[in-house]
């Protein structure tokens, strides 16, 4: 039988398993203590001590973004303004788990869920400067790394606009009336647009709540998950100023990112509601309340002026 979804695993791991693995691979982190965090589409995450987090691909297309993460994250250094996790111990398949996982070290925050506007919009220059930098990194040494181009297509707007129809017939029914009658005005003013600007950029690539950390205040701590790393448009990654800040804010990231063209922007937009869109429904699958309210919350952030 098929999976229901696409975020269903391939195979899963247990606390069990990771304490093999780790033993046998790493036997200098074997007195550790080992917490499983959670899963994301991809992988299984676990805290290794309080130092180390490692993933465990839970799909088959993950198994080539850790290999790639391997590769290229420790080539950032330089042009990643946020703490991001850097690779650290590469693990091997075993006859028990046959594909390659990671660990690295250990970024401290909590995920943006509930944080107050006042408190995103402390975040909107460092998340302009960051951008711009990540942005800078060479596409051709990208490339050379495993980054493949464009492999979220983000400049099909008509096929996405298909998909965010499907996906909001699932969501209506959990939609409050004013979020329907705003979805609905959003979709039937979206339009693939003639031209769209041909400049790629090194991305990030997955750039949302779920991949982002802040601290007590509610400032941005650290972004992780790249197994998304890719070259292709900027606004996949411009989205973060409409879903993550709000509006008051947007002016701040854009003086420090740069400004854009009114066509990124809409694309940007698309993104930062089209992304979210999928992590409700997940976790209306998984029943996670928390993070299906701020699924919610940022679709509404993205749609407002």
């Amino acid at each position: 039988m098929g999976k229901a979804n696409q975020w269903d695993a391939d195979w899963e791991i247990s606390d069990e398993l990771v304490g093999q693995l780790i033993d046998s691979q790493f036997p200098e982190l074997g007195s550790k203590r080992i917490k499983r965090l959670g899963n994301g589409w991809d992988n299984t995450v676990y805290q290794i001590g309080d130092e180390y987090v490692f993933r465990f691909p839970r799909r088959t297309i993950a198994v080539d973004l850790i290999k790639m993460e391997g590769q290229l994250l420790p080539k950032l250094a330089e042009y990643v303004t946020i703490p991001y996790p850097k690779p650290l111990f590469y693990g091997k398949e075993t006859a028990e788990y046959p594909v390659p996982f990671l660990g690295y070290h250990y970024v401290t925050g909590e995920f943006p869920l509930g944080v107050a506007d006042e408190q995103r919009a402390l975040s909107a220059a460092a998340l302009g400067r960051f951008l711009k930098q990540l942005h800078s990194f060479p596409t051709q040494l990208a490339r050379e790394s495993g980054a493949p181009h464009d492999h979220r297509r983000l400049r099909d707007i008509a096929t996405r606009k298909e998909k965010m129809e499907k996906f909001y017939s699932d969501l209506s029914p959990h939609m409050r009336e004013e979020e329907r009658r705003a979805m609905t005005a959003y979709l039937n003013q979206v339009v693939q647009p003639k031209a769209l600007p041909q400049s790629d950029v090194f991305l990030h690539g997955d750039l949302h709540f779920k991949n982002m950390l802040v601290d007590e205040r509610g400032r941005v701590s650290g972004i992780i998950d790249w197994g998304d790393m890719n070259v292709g448009h900027p606004a996949g990654d411009v989205s973060v100023a409409y879903s993550f800040l709000p509006p008051q804010a947007r002016s701040a990231f854009f003086a420090a990112y740069g400004e854009v063209d009114e066509t990124t922007k809409q694309l940007a937009r698309m993104m930062a509601i089209y992304i979210p869109m999928l992590i409700w429904m997940q976790a209306i699958d998984d029943g996670d309340e928390k993070v299906a309210e701020e699924a919610r919350a940022t679709i509404n952030r993205a749609l407002a002026d």
